[in-house]
């Protein structure tokens, strides 16, 4: 396989600009987190998109802002950490928003990269207008010398192969570097982790994704017939915080156990039972002890 290519990709943006949509696409299946609320990526997620030519093993990053707490210094930095460690770095614009100092700011950063090879994305476009996506090509053209600037839609599945079939042809040649059907090499726990947070943000108050996680505390396989039992800890910082997630009556929260296990049980193909109680860890974004148990 002389034309075989494979190699790590990071994929970066500011938050809610779809790194993690188009990170599902490439793949085929879902492996990262999506939400409407921005700042749900918070784990560098591994997704290994497979082709007959080639292998592209995705990093994706957090959403780069200007942080407000240790949590969001701690996310930034291994942000740049990543970066000075694939071959190519993708960069999302949203074709629905002006570029702004953010996207300017994630920019200086690709190109502090020497290694890595550079690649725009124009995201969303199914969103917005023909003048609007226009627009944007030229803007973002202006920011950096990409190798290339594609407009997509992740979500429709539009020129989702364009983007792989020029990052694969910028990749080095390579053996397979993951067996053929692996989509991910993350721990179960953190993946279980994830799906548990992304179905409770969903619809709740804007402050909230910034101010909660989730810990898989125990998973209990069955002796013989049954579900596989999973315990997990939905982790605020405020009793305010806490009552939101409960709902009247818990009902809220009986809603994000059905979700999730839904969810859950789809992934690993077989019944599971979701056990989920909410604990208040008070300002544990900017703890450090508190940051470290709870894997930042």
């Amino acid at each position: 396989m002389s034309d075989y290519r494979a190699g790590f990709v990071s994929i970066v943006g500011r938050p809610n600009v779809g790194k993690s949509t188009l990170t599902n696409a490439l793949v085929g299946q879902k492996v990262a987190i999506t939400s409407s609320k921005p700042q749900t990526t918070r784990r560098t997620i591994r997704g290994i998109a497979h082709f007959d030519n080639g292998q592209i093993i995705i990093v994706d990053t957090p959403g780069v802002h200007r942080p407000r707490t240790l949590l969001g210094k701690r996310l930034n930095e291994l942000v740049k950490e990543t970066l000075g460690d694939v071959d190519v770095i993708v960069q999302c614009f949203p074709a629905t928003e002006k570029v702004g100092p953010g996207d300017r700011f994630i920019t200086e950063l690709i190109v502090a990269s020497p290694r890595a090879k550079k690649v725009a994305v124009v995201t969303k476009c199914d969103q917005a207008s023909k003048n609007q996506i226009t627009e944007r090509l030229l803007d973002v053209s202006q920011l950096c010398d990409w190798e290339h600037i594609i407009p997509i839609s992740a979500l429709t599945g539009d020129q989702v192969n364009v983007v792989a079939q020029e990052i694969l042809a910028l990749l080095p040649e390579s053996p397979q570097l993951y067996e053929s059907g692996t989509i991910a090499d993350d721990d179960l726990w953190v993946g279980l982790a994830e799906m548990i947070r992304e179905t409770a943000l969903e619809g709740l108050e804007d402050e909230l994704p910034h101010s909660l996680a989730v810990t898989i505390e125990d998973i209990i396989e069955p002796e013989g017939s049954g579900p596989t039992k999973i315990f997990a800890n939905l982790v605020v910082e405020r009793d305010s915080q806490k009552g939101i997630l409960i709902g009247k009556g818990g009902s809220r929260l009986k809603a994000i156990g059905e979700a999730g296990r839904k969810t859950i049980t789809a992934h690993l193909g077989k019944p599971v039972f979701l056990s989920l109680h909410v604990v208040v860890s008070k300002n544990w974004q900017q703890d450090a002890k508190k940051l470290g148990r709870l894997g930042f």
